[in-house]
């Protein structure tokens, strides 16, 4: 009887360990990811990327469409208005999605409308054409303060990582103007300025990265506290070295599935990103290549890591005057720059 009951006990241990596996989501029709950017840029890249090996691990077709529009807002009002079917996810940076509300670009949207992906985290570069005036990042800021809105930027829009990273600058130097130019993309902005429509972009390196090598584009610093290093290019100095105050956060991209799909997409998901994603050589590589820094998660820790870039993006938002909600109503309060709620 005791030999019995042990076979009994082993037979229910071995499918509980099946279980899971048996339990996998098998899309039956093809998955749309909707980058809400031009083609090219730093999201779409990642993201173009990081489709085969999903493609692989679920055995269906992943289908990247590029949706561009008002800041990545329309693509991104799109997948949260589709069926919670599983079959229409977006990609972006994280803190673009939690903080739409802020900038009155989607109405009640939050983190918290998302089961979080990230793959990588960016920094934006500040770069020229290379026949610019401006040698150093001293030079340009220099010009910033005295000639204001006479200085062109190259952005893919407000809330883009690029018009961030404008903003943050003047903010940290104490407020100087300057004219934005805005593209449906990371990739056209920077594009743009190789070929002299702008005077300066502050995309991410991984958009300027093949610019940058190609000596079409100066880098003059980095949105961090470290030097980048870019393979073929001569290390690229912090933003620090001249504004030693500003505050930096490293800005996570990845997949975002709506919340309100079914549990057992997110627990497929769940374990072809902590299995395959997080080992992609692909990823490793690419980020290697383009400046960016490999950093895979999912779930809570995905979130964790993600917040203080989000309440650093809300935030700023509201002491440049640019917020149309208060933070308070996605959770933050900015007086204590923290979250409010969990």
């Amino acid at each position: 009887m005791r030999s019995h009951s042990v076979l009994i006990s082993a037979a229910a241990a071995v499918l509980l360990a099946v279980g899971p596996a048996l339990a996998d989501w098998k899309p039956e029709k093809p998955i749309n990811i909707i980058v809400p950017w031009g083609a090219g840029g730093s999201t779409d890249q990642i993201t173009r990327v990081t489709a085969p090996i999903l493609e692989e691990a679920l055995g269906q077709s992943v289908v990247v469409v590029n949706q561009p529009g008002a800041s990545g807002a329309i693509g991104t009002q799109a997948v949260l208005g589709a069926p919670k079917d599983g079959y229409t996810w977006t990609a972006n940076a994280i803190a673009n999605n939690a903080t739409y509300a802020v900038t009155g670009l989607i109405e009640g949207t939050d983190i918290d409308d998302w089961h979080i992906y990230l793959s990588v985290a960016n920094v934006p570069v500040v770069s020229v054409p290379v026949d610019s005036e401006f040698q150093d990042f001293g030079q340009l800021l220099e010009a910033f303060k005295t000639r204001g809105d006479d200085i062109t930027v190259a952005t893919a829009g407000v809330t883009s990582s690029g018009g961030t990273a404008i903003a943050s600058l003047s903010g940290a130097a104490g407020g100087f103007k300057y004219r934005m130019v805005t593209y449906d993309g990371g990739n056209p902005a920077v594009i743009a300025t190789a070929s002299g429509e702008a005077m300066v972009t502050t995309q991410l390196a991984v958009e300027q990265a093949e610019m940058i090598r190609g000596k079409r584009l100066r880098a003059l610093a980095v949105l961090g506290s470290d030097p980048l290093v870019l393979e073929g290019v001569d290390p690229i100095p912090p933003v620090t070295q001249w504004l030693p105050d500003m505050p930096v956060a490293p800005d996570y991209f990845g997949i975002f599935i709506p919340a309100g799909v079914p549990d057992e997409v997110i627990a497929t998901m769940d374990k072809i990103w902590a299995e395959k994603v997080s080992n992609s050589q692909a990823i490793k590589d690419y980020a290697a290549k383009q400046g960016a820094v490999f950093a895979p998660s999912h779930g809570a820790e995905a979130r964790a890591k993600a917040m203080p870039i989000v309440i650093e993006e809300a935030c700023g938002r509201v002491e440049r005057n640019e917020a149309q909600v208060d933070p308070k109503t996605i959770g933050i309060d900015c007086a204590t720059h923290t979250e409010i709620k969990n």
